[in-house]
């Protein structure tokens, strides 16, 4: 078993000054899957974890990287797509047996230019899994900016017409898990509400007005016991961890 961990840090230096280091020491992930490090590679930030880095063309944006204790094989920096490869938003490599990918899908909620960019490589993005799909093993860990059900945010019925939560974005998500993932945090949680990221408006933490966008997704692999740490409070977003059976 490999205890896996996927987060989005808002910044690995940000999250370093609220206790990252000290987080990892005492929950001991086996695999981290991190988004939007916002750093060149800093291999010795992590003491115990070697991996792979990719960050973003643009100095201090987006920017993932995978992480293991263990040896990673076949890493793969981006997903051979020019424009979300320029932006740093997939890496993955092959820890004992398993594909691990750690996905940064973009948002739309800084205006239409935005939103059409979501729009038009969420289909290519798709299609790249589906192909990993078909060679094995795969968990993906990361931010997908897209709330799937009314249960995945509080104010559901407030924000139908916001990115993140249109319903081209949900039926997409719908789509994309019917292709044979396994939304293993909606699993184990059931018809239970948990979120995984809040606003740093209006309260919204302390409220627990939140949203679930990010994700565990596995096939091919039994992922079980994901929660998501909503204490940590690393970043805007919790941990989310689960534990995945390897062949």
């Amino acid at each position: 078993m490999l205890k896996v961990t996927t987060l989005n840090l808002n910044g690995l230096r940000s999250a370093l000054r609220k206790g990252f280091r000290e987080w990892l020491e005492r929950e001991q992930p086996d695999v981290l899957l991190l988004q939007e490090v916002r750093a060149d590679p800093m291999p010795d930030a992590l003491p115990g974890y070697a991996g792979a880095w990719f960050p973003a063309r643009k100095a201090g944006y987006s920017g993932v990287a995978i992480l293991a204790r263990h040896p990673l094989e076949d890493v793969r920096l981006g997903a051979a797509h020019a424009e979300l490869d320029a932006e740093g938003r997939m890496v993955g490599a092959v820890v004992e047996g398993v594909r691990f990918v750690s996905v940064y899908l973009p948002s739309g909620s800084s205006g239409p230019e935005r939103q059409g960019f979501k729009d038009r490589v969420l289909g290519d993005y798709h299609a790249w899994v589906a192909g990993l799909m078909a060679e094995g093993p795969l968990v993906i860990g990361g931010d997908y900016n897209v709330a799937h059900r009314n249960i995945d945010l509080k104010n559901w019925r407030s924000n139908g017409k916001n990115s993140g939560f249109l319903p081209h974005e949900r039926e997409w998500m719908t789509a994309h898990l019917a292709s044979g993932l396994t939304d293993t945090h909606r699993a184990a949680l059931g018809e239970e509400a948990a979120y995984t990221w809040w606003s740093t408006r209006a309260n919204a933490y302390a409220n627990d007005v939140g949203w679930r966008i990010d994700y565990l997704l596995a096939a091919g692999v039994e992922v079980t016991g994901v929660r998501a740490d909503r204490e940590a409070r690393l970043s805007d977003h919790a941990p989310l961890s689960g534990w995945v059976a390897t062949p």
